[in-house]
């Protein structure tokens, strides 16, 4: 994938200057440009496509908000991550509105920041990777993690880890016997079975018969549509 290029909209130029540095320590990543006033961002936007904006919301000259509206309107391709000391819930409703993809609250915790632009990297790799999308898909580039019960929920005999190695194999097979899944996440067959047996009961599996190479019919596990 080619390098993500990042304008940074910063009224501080000492913070703009850290964000910089810490953006720069990212692979994939390359600063195009700095900006420190609404002014100098428009007059930017002339002439860059960035793909990903790093806004400020309160600027000497104008509001970030305002720039994100403009963004939108043209309709650039631009994603924007909203950097702001702004607490109030009004803000971050209209930059919700405005599609941004993370919204972080200053002072910056930079682990926070490399975080963000990490997962926003994985999802355009993830975009640009795909056909037809599935749910777990959309989850994942929305950076909101599927629930599964916890621990505490699930009966004996059953452990989180395990239900979400068995899970994945789902993702690369569409059809699976207990034998087959055992051998896979490096497990017994009776062990694999009653974790296939705890996914139909959570409907997101079902069962049908399978016959194998002699003729005996085995339990074949699918992935509920």
């Amino acid at each position: 994938m080619s390098l993500i290029r990042v304008v940074i909209v910063e009224d501080n130029a000492g913070i703009a200057e850290l964000h910089r540095r810490c953006l720069s320590q990212i692979a994939g990543i390359e600063i195009e440009a700095m900006a420190h006033s609404y002014q100098e961002a428009i007059t930017l936007f002339e002439v860059l496509n960035p793909d990903l904006v790093l806004l400020d919301v309160q600027l000497p000259d104008g509001s970030g908000l305002d720039l994100l509206r403009m963004l939108r309107a043209e309709k650039q391709e631009t994603d924007v991550l909203l950097i702001t000391a702004a607490r109030d819930v009004d803000t971050l409703q209209e930059a919700m509105r405005g599609g941004v993809v993370d919204y972080i609250l200053k002072p910056v915790v930079f682990s926070r920041l490399k975080e963000s632009i990490h997962k926003y990297l994985d999802s355009r790799v993830t975009m640009a990777g795909l056909g037809a999308i599935e749910q777990s898909d959309v989850d994942a580039m929305l950076m909101r993690p599927k629930e599964h019960k916890s621990t505490a929920q699930l009966p004996k005999g059953i452990d989180n880890v395990t239900l979400d190695k068995v899970r994945e194999l789902f993702k690369s097979h569409t059809q699976l016997t207990a034998e087959q899944s055992g051998q896979l996440i490096g497990a017994s067959r009776t062990t694999a079975r009653r974790y296939l047996e705890y996914l139909i009961s959570s409907g997101e599996l079902e069962a049908d018969l399978s016959y194998g190479t002699v003729g005996r019919p085995e339990r074949a596990y699918v992935k509920r549509t």
